[in-house]
């Protein structure tokens, strides 16, 4: 069965009705039979019928055993984190979201958990940074925002000999491009919010568990902390994962125009996608990769963040926001948006420049995309330009 067919028959036609849309159960709690007897659902933060089907959905996407939905990413980061205890430690990638690494570093870290960073692209770092008190091996690939690629499946084999637990945040590639069970990790999870969701309406986050037994543990800390997924957000992320794997295929055909444009632009110093065959791991990323994904970062040829602000500020299709993943084209300065947490010597040191930028790329046309980056960019690096307001004035004055 082909991806696309799997996704779609994935969604079961409703049992009780037929509605082939998954109903939206807006309810807070459950008439009972008798106390404890019910018909599997008695209170929406422990369970929902609308969750559930995309709890299923994504285990199954996953090749997981379980899955489970938060009210955000990092809601869904923090309930893996969870599983464990004061003492414990964190062996994650250096490259990381911001959000994560300040909830690593600044609220994990006060509990007794420590947290070591390491260039997760060499498995030997890896190898050489565990040791015993390693718990958990947190891996972003691609990364956010330089999109480095780590190679799961030696990692996987790493800490399973450590007897550490790996988890992968999948948000950039998705399932439809990578399944990190597969590959041999124990947990996976996404910000829903881009990708799965993929119109831009949503905050969501999703755990999936490799086997019963650690879907359990999760299970219990989601309810227990009840960071749980409403039922409309369920079921907007089920519509969205309908088109998922046309949305991604689109994205990462759109992206690698995108970024073969920047890589001859002479103002551009460095370009950062998996699919270009100069990326550091551009044969890791075949290797375990279907797709390339739709992210597209660079910095110029000047570190300069006056010039990265004029581009950021002067694209008519590209909107300056944060987060990713939608259909429409968006694009940040990492540096100060979505990675500000994170202290300037660590952000330099992996690559954050204070003139990087990072785009999300859309469904628009590839063609209009470069038009709108090719301006803007030229704009920037002139002195002379005037700001162009739109893409129309930019074809009548070339």
């Amino acid at each position: 069965m082909k991806e696309q067919t799997k996704i779609l028959h994935s969604i079961p036609v409703d049992p009780l009705t037929g509605a082939i849309s998954t109903p939206i159960y807006q309810t807070s709690t459950f008439v009972q039979d008798e106390p404890g007897i019910h018909k599997g659902f008695d209170y929406s933060r422990t369970n929902n019928p609308t969750r559930k089907a995309l709890e299923d959905l994504i285990a199954t996407l996953e090749n997981g055993a379980q899955g489970f939905a938060f009210a955000s990413g990092l809601s869904a980061i923090d309930a893996v984190v969870k599983l464990l205890s004061a003492g414990d430690e964190i062996l994650a990638v250096d490259d990381i979201y911001g959000g994560a690494f300040r909830l690593f570093t600044q609220v994990y870290t006060r509990l007794g958990i420590t947290v070591k960073f390491c260039d997760t692209t060499n498995a030997e770092n890896v190898f050489n940074q565990i040791s015993e008190k390693t718990k958990l091996v947190w891996v972003e690939s691609p990364t956010n925002p330089t999109l480095k690629i780590s190679d799961i499946e030696a990692i996987a084999k790493i800490a399973k000999a450590n007897g550490s637990l790996l988890c992968v945040d999948n948000t950039f590639a998705s399932p439809v491009s990578q399944k990190p069970i597969h590959l041999g990790a124990d947990i996976v999870v996404h910000s829903a919010t881009k990708y799965l969701g993929g119109h831009s309406d949503l905050i969501s986050g999703l755990v999936i568990t490799k086997n019963d037994a650690l879907g359990e543990k999760i299970k219990f800390i989601q309810n227990a902390s009840g960071a749980v997924l409403a039922p409309f957000d369920s079921w907007l992320v089920i519509r969205g994962i309908e088109t998922l794997d046309l949305r991604v295929k689109q994205h990462a055909e759109n992206a690698y125009k995108v970024a073969r444009f920047l890589s001859s632009n002479p103002f551009i110093k460095n370009v950062y996608f998996p699919g270009l065959s100069s990326h550091a791991n551009f044969e890791i990323a075949r290797k375990q990769m279907k797709y390339p994904g739709g992210i597209v970062s660079f910095d110029l040829v000047q570190d300069d963040k006056n010039r990265a602000k004029s581009i950021a500020t002067h694209t008519a299709y590209f909107k300056l926001a944060e987060s990713l993943g939608g259909v429409k084209s968006l694009l940040c300065i990492p540096a100060e948006m979505t990675h500000k947490s994170i202290p300037a010597e660590i952000r330099n040191q992996n690559g954050v420049t204070d003139s990087l930028i990072r785009l999300s790329i859309g469904l628009e046309d590839a063609d209009d995309l470069i038009a709108d980056l090719e301006q803007a960019i030229n704009f920037a690096f002139s002195t002379e330009n005037q700001p162009i307001k739109s893409l129309k004035e930019f074809y009548v004055t070339k």
